[in-house]
């Protein structure tokens, strides 16, 4: 089974930045897309980014656009985050998500565990 770790997490000032990984490993066999989610304390987990690696398309939370960038390696089967200006919104666990054979629009098909990222003011 395909397992999901993230890294990076941490504590981080207003306006600061942060740079999360999540590496793929297991048995894979295809990855169609990769991407992150967060969820914070009370709300709705909401979709960060997405990146679809066969056209390279890339997705952003509203929230998050011009702020956040999504970027690939695909030879090490890892999907980084990158995390500017970040507020104290910001906060929440943020998970990686892998699509292996599900529609795009629907829940990622693996999961990692989550990191937790928090931001003061």
């Amino acid at each position: 089974q395909v397992q999901l770790v993230e890294s990076g997490g941490g504590f981080v000032q207003a306006g600061g930045s942060l740079r999360l990984s999540c590496v793929a490993s297991g048995t894979i066999f295809e990855i169609l897309a990769m991407g992150w989610y967060r969820q914070a304390p009370g709300k709705q987990r909401e979709l960060v980014a997405q990146y679809i690696d066969m056209s390279g398309r890339i997705t952003y939370g509203e929230s998050v656009k011009g702020r956040f960038t999504i970027s690939r390696d695909t030879a090490k089967n890892t999907v980084y985050l990158q995390m500017t200006s970040l507020t104290p919104e910001d906060t929440a666990v943020y998970y990686c998500g892998e699509w292996a054979y599900s529609d795009y629009d629907l829940d990622p098909d693996y999961w990692g565990q989550g990191t937790q990222v928090t931001v003061s003011s």
